[in-house]
């Protein structure tokens, strides 16, 4: 299994969380690295996103049909991320398109073996793999790509 963790791209400031939307150089950047992920697209991807408005944007600049899961908003903890994208045994490829600090926490869990604060910039993709070797579970840090590489 494949998995990518996109951290929404730069967003405004706001009092409602929730409804805090892109600023212009944020669709700048959901724009640059949605063409990153559509170029290096996985194999049979599924793509779940926070409904946090700003992570809306951020996925809808891929143009590619996605499901909101209300369980990976801001405050989403680890266990709902590894819930929501069926980690490690789901078939094909899944894009979080999500918040810290859960991603992180996510990335440090899966990588390291337990959580703890990892950072992932925002407009930022961090791509994982699964896969068994002597009988057991390995994770693979395929690709991380900050934004600011693409442009």
């Amino acid at each position: 299994m494949d998995l990518l963790l996109w951290r929404h791209a730069e967003a405004e400031d706001g009092e409602d969380d929730m409804k805090r939307r892109l600023t212009a150089r944020g669709e700048k950047q959901a724009r640059a690295m949605a063409g990153w992920i559509r170029h290096q697209q996985p194999k049979d991807l599924r793509i779940i996103v926070s409904p946090a408005v700003r992570t809306q944007q951020t996925a809808e600049a891929l143009n590619l049909p996605f499901e909101t899961v209300r369980k990976i908003g801001p405050d989403a903890c680890v266990s709902e991320l590894i819930a929501a994208s069926g980690w490690p045994t789901a078939n094909g490829a899944v894009l979080i398109v999500g918040h810290q600090p859960s991603l992180g926490r996510l990335a440090s869990l899966l990588l390291a073996g337990h959580e703890t604060e990892w950072s992932i910039k925002k407009g930022a993709v961090w791509w994982l793999s699964n896969r068994v070797r002597r009988e057991e579970n390995q994770t693979v840090l395929r690709a991380v790509m900050p934004v600011e590489l693409l442009g």
